[in-house]
């Protein structure tokens, strides 16, 4: 294909995809506006559902003017050829490849991130504020973008220039080689992210003794669960939303409570909770889940091989020969499609793991427990509990709240 061709594809699936999630956004809308069912009757107020009402169109509505502006930006770029002019200014600066690379991917994530930040801080700002979310200070939002950056140049550099660096020398045969780095990574990471990464931006305490303590140890007793690490997270410094997961395996697996949680919640009903988080474990969903990742990026990085030294895909994003870090640009844009397909396939995984794991929680605790924990949940955060089944099919990880009550009763 020509690169005009090629440049005619890459604005016809950014547009198709902004459209695609424009009607997706319009429909929830729209389903969200329903008289709610005699069941979901039952688990809002009126006014508290009034409220998440209003919650759910006004961030829809922030959304369309933050995505449309983002989106006109990015597609103007991208028609204007702003990509090769941007290459083009650093090259009489930095010669090496290499390096003008790390420049150039630097300086688009740094200015793609300025020009967020408005809406990034109305969000959070303005509208969590309003109905009663936030909890973060403009200091620290501050300190939080400044330890993104750091960590971003940090990681990202060290990957990216290791990816330059084996296509350089190893030519299409690099895809196996960084599967193998990227496989390491992401291993690394899952054991380590809540030792390592986690702690610079939140307080990660263990559950001190006591009865919830008590309790969660009595329960892992008798489902036979090697409990080692459950801590609790100061997630109340930035909001008052709350939550729990499960991260690592093997001895450096940890159960992570929000503190909000651990608030609102009662002993039997955390319990629960961290039942339905055991559940994940005991059902290999962990290990499942990290396995599909890395054979996805495998596939991924083979078919970025047969494609990665096209010199038309860089001419395409305004350069005059060709430059790998645009094919790299280029290439992200045109696996859009097959990246849209893989992340359905992980919704639906993902969907299935949820059922499975509130099952485990509801066979081994009091079956009232769970439900009435993630009930709370879905008013304390405002959730919607009549999301249009399209939405659910394409974003959704987790089950509607009541398709998961549904579940759990049979």
């Amino acid at each position: 294909m020509t690169p005009q061709t090629i440049l005619l594809i890459l604005i016809a699936l950014a547009i198709a995809n902004y459209g695609f999630e424009i009607v997706l956004e319009i429909l929830n809308l729209k389903e969200s506006k329903k008289p709610l069912s005699q069941e979901a009757g039952a688990i809002y107020e009126p006014e508290k559902y009034k409220k998440s009402m209003e919650y759910q169109a006004v961030q829809t509505k922030f959304g369309f003017i933050s995505g449309g502006f983002s989106f006109s930006i990015s597609l103007l770029f991208l028609a204007l050829g702003g990509f090769g002019w941007l290459n083009d200014l650093l090259l009489p600066y930095i010669a090496d490849n290499s390096f003008r690379a790390l420049a150039f991917f630097g300086i688009l994530f740094i200015v793609s991130d300025i020009i967020s930040i408005p809406f990034q801080w109305y969000g959070t700002f303005v509208i969590e504020e309003k109905f009663g979310f936030n909890k973060t200070t403009p200091k620290l939002f501050v300190l939080d973008k400044i330890k993104g950056y750091a960590l971003g140049a940090l990681l990202g550099g060290v990957l990216l220039y290791l990816l330059l660096l084996l296509l350089t020398t190893l030519g299409t045969q690099f895809w196996w080689v960084f599967w193998l780095v990227i496989t390491a990574f992401m291993l690394f990471m899952n054991m380590f992210y809540t030792t390592l990464i986690m702690p610079l931006f939140n307080k990660l305490t263990p559950l001190e003794e006591g009865e919830l303590r008590l309790a969660i140890e009595e329960y892992s007793k008798k489902v036979d669960f090697p409990l080692t690490n459950i801590f609790v997270i100061d997630g109340s410094k930035r909001s008052s939303k709350a939550n729990a997961f499960f991260a690592g395996f093997g001895k450096k697996k940890k159960v992570v409570l929000y503190d909000t949680l651990i608030e609102n919640h009662s002993i039997e009903e955390l319990v629960a909770i961290f039942a339905h988080e055991v559940g994940h474990y005991k059902k290999k969903h962990i290990i499942g889940s990290l396995v599909s990742s890395i054979l996805q990026t495998g596939a991924m990085l083979y078919i970025m091989s047969l494609f990665i030294f096209n010199k038309s895909l860089s001419i395409a994003l305004g350069a005059s020969e060709l430059q790998l870090h645009l094919n790299l640009i280029a290439f992200t844009m045109l696996y859009a499609p097959i990246s849209f397909i893989t992340s359905i396939f992980s919704n639906v995984v993902s969907r299935k793991n949820e059922f499975e794991a509130d099952r485990f929680a509801i066979e081994t605790t009091n079956p009232n427990d769970l439900p009435k924990a993630l009930k709370k949940l879905s008013v304390d955060n405002l959730s919607n509990l009549q999301p249009h089944p399209a939405y659910v099919f394409f974003h959704y990880s987790h089950p509607p709240l009541l398709k998961r009550l549904e579940a759990m009763k049979k």
